[in-house]
């Protein structure tokens, strides 16, 4: 191995747009990770598996297996100056280094349009409680019949893709820094006053009580598992987001200490939106365990419901959406971010023309969804509307295997030496030994579980 001393750092010059500093940094990569992974995903596993035994679990994998990867991409984007695909090839052309970057490269391409969709459906919502039909919204099949309407699926969606794609055209400092500058801050001050609302409800405590409190007795294997699956959602992992925003990171600027305030800032965020929506159900229902197995219906279905048996119904409709709304776009603005950038490096096109092109791509796969539910709803794949199959795709199979290539390629190709030196150059690298030991062992082993586990359960051999 080599003497640690004689190992240089990579440097780019100047020419590639950068955060205007640490700041800018951290509140573009935390709008990257506080999207609806956050405010949907996490609460609804945390119920599901277990309320406060989850939680304990997930801070646990935060602190090693998600600290490893978002450490490990983002210094991989500093140290090369490329979004994946350049910053893989960067290393060599072989076909390892090719399928790494590329997949590294295509998820995001291949999330953002069945995302927005998502998107257009927040926007739809908090439109609705805007004009005041927050009964309307509660009702049976409201959620349902919706969705199954292509044309006003089709609006909210188009108009959800043109704040984004705005946003891009942009740049980084006009568009990506200053929209999440401007969002994040308000995006926290209303989760906290969500939150308060949420947990000062009537019988609200024992929601409180169950998501805060571990107990040991609802542990389980699976309890882990989704845990760890979360971790992808959350963080933006194997994403190709981090290693883009690493590329615009300033030499100068302390990775760990950058990254360390992005985590702190997303589990902040997934703490807050389990205090929303749990003990708001507790509150609905007194804490039926169907209900708080929702799942995907919790945040459309559920959420309505309890909005419209509360006295200030409406505001806190109008409160929750909005602020669901900024985290899904912030995502969303990411996850183009990491595609066009991959278009600016490997195909040479300016901003303007990444941004358009990625526009059509994002309306085109996005309408494919859209019309899943609705004209199109008798097509399926593996048994999956295209909404759904896009998300399994990428999400179950695709990001755990993008996740092992890029432990391969540090471990293997950069080597850790060559790694901790790029850190270091303006980190103290407090946590190397747990950096180490999980990129090596703990990140491959739970990232081929978190592939087996999702793909079993999608053909029916496993329950998660």
């Amino acid at each position: 191995m080599a003497d640690k001393k004689n190992v240089q750092p990579l440097y780019q010059g100047p020419g590639r747009s950068t955060f205007s500093g640490r700041l800018g940094f951290v509140l573009s990569a935390a709008g990257s990770a506080v999207g609806l992974g956050n405010i949907w995903r996490f609460p609804y596993l945390a119920a599901k598996y277990g309320g406060g035994i989850f939680l304990l679990v997930y801070l646990i994998l935060m602190l090693t297996f998600g600290y490893t990867m978002i450490m490990a991409e983002t210094a991989l984007g500093r140290m090369t100056k490329k979004s994946p695909v350049g910053a893989y090839q960067h290393f060599g052309k072989t076909g390892f280094l090719k399928f790494g970057g590329w997949i590294n490269a295509i998820i995001p391409i291949l999330i953002v349009p069945y995302y927005s969709v998502i998107g257009g459906w927040v926007l739809k919502y908090l439109f609705e409680y805007v004009i005041g039909n927050t009964q309307a919204v509660a009702a049976d099949g409201y959620f349902g019949g919706f969705i199954t309407q292509a044309a006003p699926v089709e609006l909210f969606f188009v108009l959800f893709s043109l704040a984004n794609i705005v946003t891009i055209y942009m740049g980084v400092q006009n568009g990506i820094e200053r929209v999440s500058k401007a969002m994040m801050p308000l995006l926290v001050i209303l989760a906290i006053f969500v939150a308060a609302y949420s947990v000062t409800r009537p019988g609200a405590m024992e929601g409180v009580k169950y998501f805060l409190v571990p107990n040991f007795e609802h542990f389980s294997w699976m309890t882990v598992v989704s845990a760890m699956g979360q971790m992808f959602y959350s963080l933006s992992i194997a994403m190709g987001i981090l290693v883009t925003f690493g590329s615009y990171m300033k030499n100068e600027l302390d990775v760990e200490k950058s990254t360390t305030q992005v985590e702190i800032f997303d589990t902040g965020i997934a703490i807050l939106a389990g205090l929303m929506i749990i003990p708001a159900v507790f509150a609905f229902n007194g804490g039926d365990p169907n209900t708080l197995k929702a799942g995907p219906s919790l945040m459309f279905i559920t959420l309505p419901q309890v909005f419209a048996s509360m006295g200030l119904g409406r505001l806190g409709g109008i409160m929750f959406f909005l602020l669901v709304l900024f985290a899904a776009l912030t995502s969303a603005i990411a996850l183009t971010e990491s595609a066009v950038s991959t278009f600016e490096d490997e195909l040479g096109w300016d901003r303007k023309k990444a941004s358009i092109i990625m526009g059509v791509v994002i309306i085109g796969l996005g309408t494919l969804s859209t019309f899943g539910y609705s004209i199109w709803s008798s097509f399926t794949i593996i048994g999956m509307q295209i909404l759904d199959f896009f998300d399994f795709l990428t999400n179950s199979v695709m990001m755990p295997i993008a996740a092992f290539c890029n432990c391969v390629l540090i471990v293997k190709v950069i080597t850790l030496v060559r790694l901790d030196a790029e850190i270091e150059q303006s980190s103290e690298f407090k946590r190397k030994p747990v950096f180490h030991i999980c990129i090596r062992y703990v990140a491959p082993l739970f990232t081929a579980i978190i592939l087996a586990s999702s793909v079993a359960s999608a053909f029916g051999l496993l329950t998660l």
